[in-house]
């Protein structure tokens, strides 16, 4: 019967593009979850279609129906997260982000819109008729509930994963058997400021801590700095190579958690093969809706639940850009103010966000290449605020860590100028002080 089933609903990836009428809204699969069959060749219905949106998040694929200009009046595309890929490719004009918290992207989008197609990578069928959503459950299963149309691209190279990641056959409309690898991420190698900033972060991290960590120079020089911990959990956004290391030197082991004891949970996972094959068919790792792994209340019940993210830059009074160069979008908020604020919310939580001290930028004045501060006075006309001022907690650089909690304007203002790059922080004091956020005499 399952086999039957089975049978009946697979199709080419040619029948789903008939699926695809003007006007059409669809949504993909995020990061490694994305249907890159589908994707790849949307472009050859240009022709026959007119403003088509396709919804994506961390996309993997450089698809030309978003890549190439020709094709904007037959694609719009929106999306909960950018890669710099859709930095360039928005100069056509028919890209655009979608502002959001994680744990609300799929409930909000929902309320501004149903999709009438929904397609992602996922597992073959098992014997029951149950297939895996593999990596990514973000906004996935909301979207299978959700959609008129649910499409599965089933890969026999994707690992079977557990949590709720489960959709029975019964639930999608088409199957499109497939055959390519699943996405991998580059393992990056921390540098001499990571390794610092990482150091100054695992100072404060506790044995029985529970971790929130992200992908990156910084995060993986964090991992690095707790191999000497004992009994760490894992209550994070994205699953990711460094936490593998970790479990498997036995750091990791979620005894001490207070909520899904003994489980590492998280609501999608993108890394290396080795991360694939450790959590394929592997019950210890939970993949749960993002719309619960990252409310803040529910990240709030686990006792001493530590988040840990990076930003571009921070004003003197602590509001974090982490996701724009002004007015010019180049990743997005994802899940940073969820967690930031859940391990706050939790007994004995702690909150990090951690960055280099400077950058260097083009003045377009001169042309020349310029060291700047990336502690400023005032975030950059235009920038989002990932996080709010009041939301944040410790701050670190290569040169310090400290921490904003229940802090006033002026003592905020002293403290970042102290993690500050020292050739910075007179001018940083100066314009403190014109701004009002310092006075002469104190």
């Amino acid at each position: 019967m399952r086999d039957n089933m089975k049978e009946a609903k697979k199709v080419t990836i040619d029948k789903i593009y008939d699926l695809v009428q003007s006007n059409s809204e669809i949504v993909v699969g995020m990061a490694a979850n994305e249907p890159q069959e589908f994707m790849k060749n949307l472009h050859t219905i240009a022709d026959s279609v007119k403003s088509v949106t396709v919804t994506n998040c961390l996309p993997i694929t450089n698809a030309d129906f978003f890549m190439n200009g020709d094709y904007r009046d037959s694609f719009f595309l929106d999306s909960w997260f950018y890669t710099k890929t859709l930095r360039k490719a928005s100069q056509h004009g028919n890209i655009s982000f979608i502002p959001n918290h994680l744990h609300f992207a799929g409930k909000k989008r929902l309320d501004y819109r149903k999709p009438h197609i929904f397609i992602t990578a996922a597992t073959p069928p098992d014997k029951h008729g149950f297939m895996s959503l593999s990596t990514s459950n973000v906004y996935e299963k909301e979207m299978v509930e959700a959609a008129d149309i649910v499409v599965f691209e089933i890969n026999p190279n994707f690992p079977r994963t557990f949590g709720d990641m489960e959709v029975h056959i019964s639930d999608v409309d088409y199957l499109v058997e497939v055959d390519y690898p699943v996405p991998t991420l580059p393992n990056v190698e921390p540098n001499e400021k990571d390794l610092k900033i990482g150091q100054l972060i695992a100072e404060h991290i506790h044995d029985g801590d529970n971790l929130q960590l992200g992908i990156g120079g910084i995060p993986n020089a964090v991992a690095k700095s707790l191999i000497d911990k004992k009994d760490l959990g894992i209550h994070t956004e994205m699953f990711t190579s460094g936490m593998i290391d970790l479990i498997e030197a036995g750091v990791i082991t979620g005894k001490k958690k207070t909520l899904h004891k003994g489980k590492h949970v998280c609501c999608f996972a993108m890394g290396s093969k080795e991360l694939y094959d450790y959590i394929d068919n592997n019950p210890s790792v939970m993949i749960l809706p993002g719309s619960y792994v990252n409310d803040p209340a529910v990240m709030g019940l686990n006792d001493n639940q530590v988040s840990i993210n990076s930003t571009i830059e921070v004003d003197l009074t602590g509001q974090c850009c982490s996701e724009s160069i002004g007015t010019m979008q180049i990743s997005g908020t994802g899940g940073q103010a969820d967690t930031a604020i859940g391990a706050q919310n939790a007994k004995n939580g702690r909150s990090f966000i951690s960055l280099y001290s400077t950058t260097t930028l083009k003045n377009k004045e001169t042309g020349e290449y310029e060291e700047v501060s990336k502690i400023v006075p005032t975030l950059k006309a235009g920038a989002a605020v990932s996080l709010s001022r009041n939301d944040v907690d410790y701050v670190v650089t290569e040169y310090g860590i400290v921490n904003l909690r229940g802090k006033n304007i002026r003592e905020r203002a002293e403290l970042l100028i102290s993690i500050a790059h020292p050739k910075f922080r007179d001018a940083l004091r100066k314009e403190a002080i014109e701004a009002g956020f310092l006075h002469e005499h104190f």
